[in-house]
């Protein structure tokens, strides 16, 4: 499964005037590539907190004891404000509760949805020119020493030769690009107004709108889009549309201005359907060959074009760099070798019964530039246990050893308030407080934290190394080449104005708002709490994430607006591909759109496994209990309400937190907390119920009598 997003051993606390809240305790997820995963609980559970440390906007008051959350082989809980700006918004995107928190009152919806396109593209380019030019200088290195030292100075020119195509390749595939989207923003465009004109009407603002189309016409012109051929077609047909509509106030020739619509689409739509060159290729032949691009179809044109640069060029490339590929990556083993060594013996610097700051940083140290060895940075395929390993370990000493002055000033206040309130007890009165525990950090935690970081990475390198022999170098040195035109073809994609508006408008018209271009120019106040919400998915899309994280995104909106944006979001999933974190209190909202459910209570995960699981074989209390209130329409029976409320955090119960509302709860259920037990390799329950010893319970009758009416109407839609 490809993992986009792993959450691990993650600890969030929260400093508050009254003691430390406990508001995320030990969880541990993953989320693949275009999976949903549904975060369920109650208020308070630690779900939104969880989303907020992914997104990297955790209250000033957090605590982060323990954990990662690895991202495109970064850690974000280590990462810079600097680092995080790249990722959030752009890779990770938000929709929070109310969409009024997400919009500023006073600045035009299409302004909103604009800006992050233009921000964000700009800064996609400049990291595709540093990504492409950053791997190419380690390229020509690697190629280097694993040749022949005489052919260094060949070598060295064959990495500049492809550095200098790949510009020839850009700004051929820069003219091509921008050709397309204007013809293509044309189809869409043209379309829309002619709708309107066949109708004899012409709605306000459509002067504007004639006039982006006769820009985008000459825009269009290109011998791979609209040929040059039909150049003086164009910049007539543009020249008397414009003319048609400057007089169109005192009356407007409907159907000659729908002809040449019409001509002016016809002609955008063959050139976006025509086959596009192997700029790539073409790049290369432009350069190096000193001749013009002969005269042929299409397909033979490229595949004159391929033959070309594999014959003079790009075979004998290819090989130097797939020997450069297995050379980096034989270096990168032989230190793993030795790092494991280093790390094993590590442990007992990390695990004496007090720790020596000298010695803990210094082996700190050791241990980082010997993991950093470890890096193959010719990996496309980022390690990302080795490039967090240094600072989640750094993170971790300077926590222990900050936490020991921190622990006694803590104590001392519990000890104060502790002697206060014994005061006035014996005075024969009994205060309205309770004395928190003390706010200490568990050094033993952290020593456990920082030996489990090192026994990941060896067990890590340890697979790496047995899987070695089955690497194929060959799909790798295919991928490599790719990854540097992707690369290159990133610094192309410019997004200007006219770029932005034309996608904030089609980004409109996905998420289901009518009459986009009117409504471009409006303000929040004039869309209702459904589009306003609809409005925030589409800027939340704009930049094209990997993953959106969903907040109570349904909480504010009536029932059937709620349905809308559930079913929105659910589209969206799989026409992009979307990674979706959907973190809600109402389990019957995810039943028809969550991949893998994880219910959370008292800041820990109780349940986690797939949406069959939950739905059909729930096997925690807390789960039985949030089924048995959601509202089902078969029945006339009245919901069961969980009884109590959630335990104050500041004060964690020692075993299940959920025992005192738990009318199956043993005594084990006050004393200890459950372990996680295994139903199946999707399943898993934090409840002593599973034991081997444990009494055999069955779900409330209100559950099993909604299991079954489930199974009987999948059974009927199966017949």
């Amino acid at each position: 499964m490809n993992e986009k997003l792993q959450v691990r051993n993650l600890r969030i606390s929260f400093r508050t005037s009254n003691g430390k809240v406990q508001a995320v305790r030990d969880i541990s997820f993953d989320l693949a590539k275009g999976e949903t995963l549904a975060i369920v609980g109650e208020s308070g559970s630690g779900k939104s907190v969880t989303s907020k440390a992914i997104l990297g906007i955790l209250a000033g008051n957090s605590i982060v004891e323990s954990g990662e959350i690895i991202y495109d082989g970064k850690d974000l809980l280590k990462i810079s404000e600097e680092d995080f700006h790249k990722i959030r918004g752009d890779k990770i995107a938000m929709i929070f509760q109310d969409p009024m928190s997400s919009l500023n009152p006073i600045v035009r919806i299409g302004r909103q949805l604009t800006e992050a396109m233009l921000l964000k593209g700009k800064a996609r380019q400049r990291e595709c020119r540093a990504t492409f030019n950053g791997y190419l200088k380690n390229l020509n290195k690697a190629m280097a020493a694993s040749n022949d030292p005489a052919r260094a100075a060949e070598i060295s020119r064959n990495c500049k030769k492809f550095d200098k195509f790949e510009f020839k390749h850009i700004e051929l595939e820069s003219a091509y690009k921008k050709a397309f989207e204007a013809a293509s923003e044309n189809v869409d465009d043209i379309e829309k107004i002619a709708f309107e004109l066949e109708k004899k009407t012409v709605s306000k603002g459509s002067g504007d709108r004639i006039n982006d189309i006769v820009k985008q016409a000459r825009d269009s012109i290109n011998d791979y889009v609209i040929s040059p051929e039909h150049k003086s077609e164009v910049y007539s047909l543009a020249g008397s549309l414009a003319s048609e509509f400057a007089k169109a106030k005192k009356s407007l020739n409907f159907d000659a201005a729908l002809k040449i619509l019409y001509r002016l689409r016809d002609l955008s739509k063959e050139g976006i359907e025509k086959k596009a060159p192997n700029f790539f290729c073409m790049g290369y032949y432009l350069t190096f060959s000193g001749k013009p691009l002969p005269d042929m179809p299409i397909d033979e044109l490229n595949k004159f074009l391929h033959d070309y640069i594999d014959r003079d060029f790009m075979l004998a490339f290819i090989k130097d760099a797939e020997a450069a590929l297995k050379h980096s990556s034989s270096v990168s083993c032989d230190n793993m070798r030795a790092a494991i060594e280093k790390l094993n013996a590590a442990r007992a610097v990390y695990t004496r019964e007090k720790l020596d700051k000298k010695e803990c940083y210094s082996t700190c140290k050791e241990l980082a530039a010997a993991v950093k060895r470890c890096i193959d940075i010719l990996n496309i395929n980022k390690d990302s246990l080795s490039f967090t390993f240094a600072p989640s370990l750094k993170s971790q000493i300077d926590t222990y050893f900050h936490a020991i002055g921190a622990n006694v000033k803590a104590q001392r206040a519990h000890d104060r308030d502790q002697r206060k309130y014994d005061r006035i007890v014996a005075k024969g009165k009994k205060p309205d407080w309770e004395v928190a525990d003390a706010a200490v950090t568990d050094l033993e935690l952290i020593k456990e934290n920082i030996v489990r970081i090192i026994t990941r990475l060896v067990d890590h390198y340890d697979e790496l190394l047995a899987n070695y022999s089955s690497r194929n170098f060959d799909e790798e040195t295919v991928a490599v080449i790719d990854f540097l035109k992707a690369n290159a073809s990133g610094v192309v994609d410019k997004v200007t104005r006219r770029v932005a508006k034309h996608r904030a408008i089609k980004l409109m018209d996905e998420v289901g708002i009518a009459e986009p271009h009117k409504r471009y120019k409006q303000y929040p106040f004039e869309f209702s709490g459904g589009m306003r919400q609809r409005i925030v998915i589409a800027i939340a899309l704009a930049a094209n994430p990997d993953i959106l994280i969903c907040d109570e995104p349904t909480t504010a909106l009536d029932v059937t607006i709620q349905a809308q944006i559930l079913e929105l979001i659910n589209n969206l999933k799989e026409e992009r591909n979307l990674s979706v974190i959907f973190i809600t209190h109402d389990l019957g909202v995810v039943a028809n759109m969550a991949d893998r459910v994880a219910v959370m209570y008292a800041g820990k995960i109780v349940e986690y496994g797939t949406s069959e699981d939950i739905f059909y074989h729930a096997a925690h209390p807390y789960t039985w209990a949030l089924l048995s209130s959601m509202p089902d329409l078969d029945t006339d029976e009245k919901l069961e309400a969980i009884p109590g409320t959630p335990p104050n955090m500041i004060y964690p119960p020692k075993g299940d937190a959920f025992a005192p509302r738990n009318k199956y709860a043993m005594q084990i259920d006050f004393e200890r907390q459950p372990p996680m037990f295994k139903i199946s390799d999707t399943h898993y329950a934090a409840t002593w119920l599973l034991h081997p010893d444990a009494p055999k319970v069955d779900p409330p009758k209100a559950v099993v009598d909604r299991i079954r009416r489930m199974n009987e109407r999948r059974a009927t839609k199966d017949e």
